[in-house]
């Protein structure tokens, strides 16, 4: 019987987190043209709804309705699967992600997570890179020389970036003796791991910036060169599954940052419930993203390249060696 409620548990969190991600872009993408808006002073979205509240709704009625076109010379399997392919490894990493330890409910025990891996930051970091093949499906099925060039690019700055994005939490991981983000979380009760490591968090900010193909990193979505990067070719819902992508990618290097580097859940001064806390401090990182977004230019690709491998690499090395020494 114990099992059976376990496995009814399991299942229910499994619905909840997957409706709540479907659900979570639609806000954010409010959010995101409001602070576009305030930061270039200009009237973000009004029109639909009080202040453009029902903007999303019109987008995604819009997106449902659009005509799907497939290019005449694509690969129409490929072409079909790149946006599932892309969509699947953002979802999945949110099994080993933690958002609490637990709630009483009618006096049962639930945990605030589906599972607590004892290699949970080496499943999400693995799993995280599977997302690679949807932007090579998407390009290469595409039969157009932009979205090949925009997968290539991408392809080549997730690979270069995830290399030091790896590197700057092997601090963290020596420092809680655990890939647990339980465990982790749990370590930094006292002080946050941001006191120890400020510059494993730079190189892990830096870097997910890049893993998230967002301003100043957005090479593989170029407009002036690439119309649109490797999903030019997609219309409607196909479209619009890459771009929840991105979102969900942004709201895990958010909240990864969080769990990692600020404490998780717990709070400092004012005795808000964890829940709380761990929210404000991921809508906190969200909007350094969009603050990012409209307020910094867009480097050269040779110059992304050049961060990833000749300036952060370097550091997240040397940040292993620090924290080595400091623990020695």
């Amino acid at each position: 019987m114990e099992l059976i409620i376990a496995a009814i548990v399991i299942l229910i969190k499994v619905i909840v987190i997957a409706v709540i991600l479907f659900i979570v872009p639609i806000p954010l993408t409010w959010m995101e043209r409001k602070i576009a808006g305030h930061i270039q002073q200009r009237l973000g979205p009004m029109r639909v709804g009080w202040h453009g509240l029902l903007q999303p709704v019109a987008d995604g009625l819009k997106l449902l309705t659009k005509e799907d076109i497939i290019p005449d010379q694509a690969d129409r399997l490929l072409f079909k699967m790149a946006p599932l392919v892309s969509l699947v490894p953002p979802f999945a990493v949110f099994v080993a992600i933690p958002f609490g330890e637990s709630v009483s409910v009618m006096g049962y025990e639930i945990s605030l997570y589906i599972s607590d891996m004892n290699v949970g930051l080496l499943y999400i970091l693995a799993v995280a890179g599977l997302e690679i093949y949807g932007v090579i499906f998407g390009g290469w099925a595409s039969n157009s020389k932009y979205a090949l060039l925009g997968s290539l690019r991408t392809c080549a700055q997730l690979i270069s970036y995830e290399i030091p994005m790896g590197f700057s939490v092997i601090g963290v991981i020596m420092l809680s003796h655990s890939m647990s983000l339980l465990d982790i979380v749990n370590a930094q009760q006292d002080i946050w791991f941001i006191v120890y490591q400020p510059l494993g968090f730079f190189i892990f900010f830096v870097a997910g910036l890049a893993e998230a193909q967002r301003i100043p990193f957005d090479l593989a979505e170029a407009e002036g060169d690439l119309g649109a990067g490797f999903h030019t070719e997609y219309s409607g819902m196909r479209f619009s599954f890459f771009m929840l992508s991105e979102y969900l990618v942004m709201l895990t290097i958010s909240i990864l940052c969080v769990l990692l580097f600020f404490g998780g859940w717990h709070g400092v001064l004012i005795p808000l419930p964890a829940p709380i806390w761990f929210a404000l401090k991921v809508g906190l990182f969200i909007y350094i993203f969009m603050w990012f977004r409209f307020t910094f230019p867009r480097y050269r690709y040779d110059q992304l390249m050049n961060i990833g491998w000749k300036v952060l690499l370097p550091l997240s090395l040397f940040n292993i060696l620090l924290t080595g020494i400091f623990i020695f």
